[in-house]
């Protein structure tokens, strides 16, 4: 482990955020001591967090940096946690959720800073890109206590905070990965429509001890509920529950999933009664234990695991309070 620092940037250009009111709002960081874990590999481009490390240390902050290494487990950069006042987790969704897990029941509140490609944490969350109003948020220092899902293979136990998914969106992470660096997050898009008829097989679940067989095309198990831009990937999916929402993708392709969404927009809306239901089941779980006839790709938080099933999901309620600019009934679908 070690205390590197990004590399200097210039100070970022006034936005909506700067100015006189948000230099008197950052002063409410003054002595906070405020630990950054951040992944250097996450995401493209020039990084934002040199610009918002300066904001809190021009608010009074008093910050340590510690960047992600190799062969260093994440509990690792969280031993002394209570020695601080608020934890940065910077990097892509599976660096976040990762450092949440190990922070989880610590109480120490943490901004899910987003440095990665999709960033559907703070997506989720309500938190803008611009590191001004980033660090805005932190000096108010307004939280949520939200869930978060605990995940097993085999002998393995990690953590997530958006999904866990086994079937075709583990496939469409799975062959994303090489065109991440070119693309962005359209890579996400383009690797959808390889998945236009991805192979269906029979899903053995236990929910909540209670046995049930499908058959389809994937399985997600969902505690956030929003995609890009906020969209819902389902109705009913609340982080705040102590609950798990189970999506049974039962449709032959990806594409006929699209009327599920706009069904839940529209539910979101309070415009229609769902329409497609017929693609997708859904149920609530503390527990889940998701296995298959054949063996499927695995991903939580965007991160791929070995080409395999079965997997139990844990849900672990209130284990993390998450900095945000929004409400609780904001976070659900």
């Amino acid at each position: 482990m070690t205390g590197q620092t990004p590399p200097p940037a210039p100070t970022p250009d006034a936005g909506p955020d700067s100015g006189p009111d948000a230099v008197t709002g950052l002063t409410r960081l003054v002595d906070k001591r405020v630990l950054v874990v951040f992944n250097p590999r996450s995401g493209q481009g020039e990084s934002t967090l040199p610009q918002f490390l300066a904001g809190l240390r021009a608010g009074g902050a008093e910050v340590t940096e510690r960047q992600l290494e190799p062969d260093t487990r994440m509990a690792g950069y969280v031993e002394d946690l209570a020695d601080f006042d608020l934890l940065v987790g910077a990097g892509g969704d599976g660096t976040v959720s990762s450092l949440a897990y190990a922070a989880r029941y610590k109480d120490v509140p943490m901004l899910a800073y987003p440095a990665g490609t999709a960033n559907l944490i703070a997506q989720n969350l309500g938190l803008p890109r611009d590191p001004v109003q980033l660090a805005a948020i932190v000096a108010d220092g307004h939280t949520v206590r939200v869930d978060l899902g605990e995940i097993q293979v085999g002998e393995e136990t990690s953590g997530f905070a958006m999904l866990a998914g086994a079937g075709a969106d583990a496939a469409m992470i799975r062959d994303s990965e090489d065109l991440k660096e070119k693309f962005g997050a359209m890579a996400y898009v383009m690797s959808a429509m390889k998945q236009l008829n991805p192979k269906k097989t029979t899903f053995h679940l236990v929910i909540d001890g209670e046995p049930r067989t499908f058959e389809g095309i994937g399985v997600m198990v969902a505690n956030f509920g929003m995609a890009n831009y906020r969209l819902p990937i389902t109705s009913d999916i609340s982080p705040s529950d102590g609950k798990f929402t189970v999506v049974l993708m039962k449709a032959g392709n990806i594409l006929r999933l699209l009327p599920n969404l706009i069904d839940s927009v529209l539910v979101k809306m309070n415009l229609s009664d769902p329409v497609f239901s017929g693609n997708l089941e859904t149920l609530e779980a503390k527990s889940v234990t998701v296995d298959a006839d054949e063996p499927f790709p695995l991903q939580y938080d965007g991160e791929l695991h070995v080409e395999t099933t079965p997997f139990t999901a844990r849900i672990l309620p209130g284990a993390i309070q998450f900095l945000t600019p929004i409400g609780k009934t904001e976070l659900d679908t």
